[in-house]
C-alpha cells in the first residue's frame, strides 16, 4: 500500500510538471522547462522510494511499471478534465479498459 500511495503522489507531481505549463503558453519555454524540472524533482523524491519499496516487497520491475502507468492515466484524466478543461470521451474509457487488461495479465500467475 505504501508503494501505491507514493506512486500516486509522485504521479501528481509528474503530471503537473509535464502538463501544467500547457495553460500558460505565454511563459517563455525556458522558464516552463525550469519550473517543470523543479516540480519533477519532487516526483523523483517520491518515485524512487516507491519503486524501491515495491521491489523489495514483492513486485518485479514489469509490475511496478505497469502499476505506475495505470496510476498515471487516472491522475492525468482527473488533471485533464479539471485543470485543462478537456472533454472526456468514451474512446478513452475503452482505451483504459485495455490498460486494465494489461495490469491483470501482468499479475496473473
Amino acid at each position: 500500500m505504501k508503494t501505491i500511495a507514493l506512486l500516486i503522489c509522485s504521479n501528481v507531481f509528474m503530471t503537473v510538471a509535464w502538463y501544467g505549463h500547457l495553460k500558460h503558453t505565454g511563459v517563455p519555454l525556458w522558464k516552463a522547462i525550469l519550473v517543470s524540472w523543479g516540480i519533477a524533482f519532487f516526483e523523483y523524491c517520491l518515485m524512487v522510494p516507491a519503486n524501491r519499496s515495491g521491489y523489495t516487497n514483492g513486485f518485479n520491475g514489469f509490475q511496478l511499471k505497469i502499476i505506475q502507468e495505470a496510476i498515471t492515466l487516472v491522475v492525468f484524466t482527473v488533471f485533464a478534465v479539471l485543470y485543462l478543461k478537456e472533454p472526456f470521451h468514451v474512446k478513452y474509457i475503452i482505451s483504459f479498459l485495455f490498460i486494465v487488461g494489461a495490469v491483470y495479465f501482468a499479475f496473473k500467475k
